[in-house]
């Protein structure tokens, strides 16, 4: 069996910063001490200098397919994945067709068996008409139910409140929903389209998908929760005012109502709508700077559970076209964490903080068996990170199928040199392992 001995690293897990050697076995961590003994064929890699951290699990992205592989593929994207550091994900329902039946799903994953090259699990779509779908799933295989309480990419809008009552009176799976006001966002882009016409400004972006539609939507779901015991994550919170629907006095997994916020609402503010234009536009919007800052607060301060990063990918093509016709989402999975080191150079976030956030408390949220943590006996994703490396993110290193990002140009402090996946290579300094090392991700309910 493969052995693999880490040592000199600084391991950041749980709260604390150590230096111990991690010692693997096939694809198991098996001790976590000092001094550990091995046989002569156990390779050792040190990692002086550098640190070594659980697989980031992103429980939110679009990697498009089946259906818009035009777009982006589970191969690309899971590869962009791997040298981001993350190294499980949580892929979304809105591709064509719609992950919205037992067959669908069950294909998806056959497809992901065969290409994917990160640990991976599918959201189950909730629609208008699919109860019975939500009642046959089986909760060890399916991560959770995802339902759009505001019109998206792939129209998935779920409008009926007696069939929204229902859903989540009767499911024991996480709820995750996308929460943005379909009233009020109407309301706003009536008016905008009045006084602008079709080639409505970006910066008006913010203003049509505003604050009041998050804000209005999160309180209703989170009601309905509180009403049906019903338990809610709440997707992409993007707004300062959202923050006081949430607790940060219990443990996460006390918690019956949850929230996540992704790396382009930490980076991005309304200012940024006039260097990059539609390459930011993303539902929710990216708002104020007082909204971004209040968003690192709330990490901070707990309010806030999970770091994600909503990868999804358009064609340059696409995203160029006017406001009305440029489609909302961007593709992230490949910089989300050097982001977030970069944010820690900046005293924004420690790197314990980033670790609970992008690794542990997804596993905790989504009940996933034996990942997210540096423990004995779980699978042995871990990452190794260069703290000081600068990365200047350049078209040609892009791994994405569209073959852009929202941060070209950008230069962070902090880089990913190593990503291991159940006990393999997977990424190494650029290289990827010819052979997929992933597997489908299990849920301990």
């Amino acid at each position: 069996m493969r052995g693999l001995k880490i040592i000199n690293a600084n391991i950041v897990n749980e709260g604390e910063i150590s230096q111990k050697e991690i010692l693997i076995i096939g694809d198991r961590i098996v001790e976590i001490g000092t001094q550990i003994k091995v046989s002569d064929n156990v390779e050792v890699y040190d990692a002086t200098g550098n640190y070594v951290i659980p697989g980031l699990i992103d429980d939110q992205v679009h990697f498009r397919e089946p259906g818009l592989t035009y777009k982006a593929s589970i191969e690309t994207e899971s590869k962009a994945a791997l040298a981001g550091g993350i190294t499980s994900y949580l892929e979304m329902p809105n591709t064509n067709p719609q992950t919205t039946t037992l067959r669908e799903w069950e294909l998806k994953n056959e497809l992901a068996a065969q290409t994917s090259y990160a640990n991976y699990g599918f959201m189950f779509g909730g629609t208008n008409n699919n109860l019975d779908q939500i009642l046959a799933l089986d909760s060890k295989l399916v991560p959770a139910l995802k339902l759009f309480l505001g019109s998206s990419t792939g129209n998935m809008l779920v409008d009926d409140p007696e069939i929204l009552k229902n859903i989540f009176k009767n499911t024991d799976l996480v709820i995750a929903v996308h929460c943005e006001d379909e009233a009020t966002i109407s309301k706003n882009l009536k008016y905008a389209k009045e006084k602008y016409g079709e080639d409505i400004p970006i910066d008006q972006h913010p203003i049509i998908r505003s604050e009041e539609a998050c804000y209005l939507s999160s309180s209703k779901a989170i009601n309905l929760a509180k009403e049906t015991g019903a338990r809610l994550h709440i997707f992409h919170v993007s707004t300062a005012r959202e923050l006081s629907l949430f607790r940060n006095d219990i443990p996460l997994k006390d918690k019956k109502i949850t929230a996540e916020v992704c790396v382009h609402h930490l980076w991005f503010s309304s200012k940024d709508y006039a260097s990059k234009g539609t390459f930011i536009k993303w539902n929710p919007a990216i708002k104020t700077e007082n909204d971004r800052e209040a968003l690192w607060e709330g990490l901070s301060s707990d309010l806030l559970d999970v770091l994600a990063t909503d990868h999804a990918p358009h064609t340059k093509d696409e995203k160029l076209n006017i406001y009305s016709k440029s489609p909302s989402g961007g593709p992230l999975v490949q910089h989300a964490l050097p982001s977030l080191l970069t944010a820690y150079h900046q005293n924004k976030i420690s790197l314990e903080k980033i670790v609970e956030k992008a690794c542990h408390n997804p596993a905790i949220l989504f009940d996933i068996k034996d990942r997210g943590y540096i423990r004995e006996g779980y699978f042995a994703d871990l990452v190794v990170i260069d703290l000081e490396r600068k990365l200047t993110v350049k078209k040609e290193d892009l791994l994405y199928k569209c073959g852009w990002s929202p941060f070209e140009g950008t230069t962070f402090k902090g880089s990913v040199e190593k990503t291991l996946l159940n006990g393999q290579w997977a990424y190494n300094q650029g290289e990827f392992l010819p052979v997929s090392a992933a597997m489908a991700l299990k849920f301990d309910r």
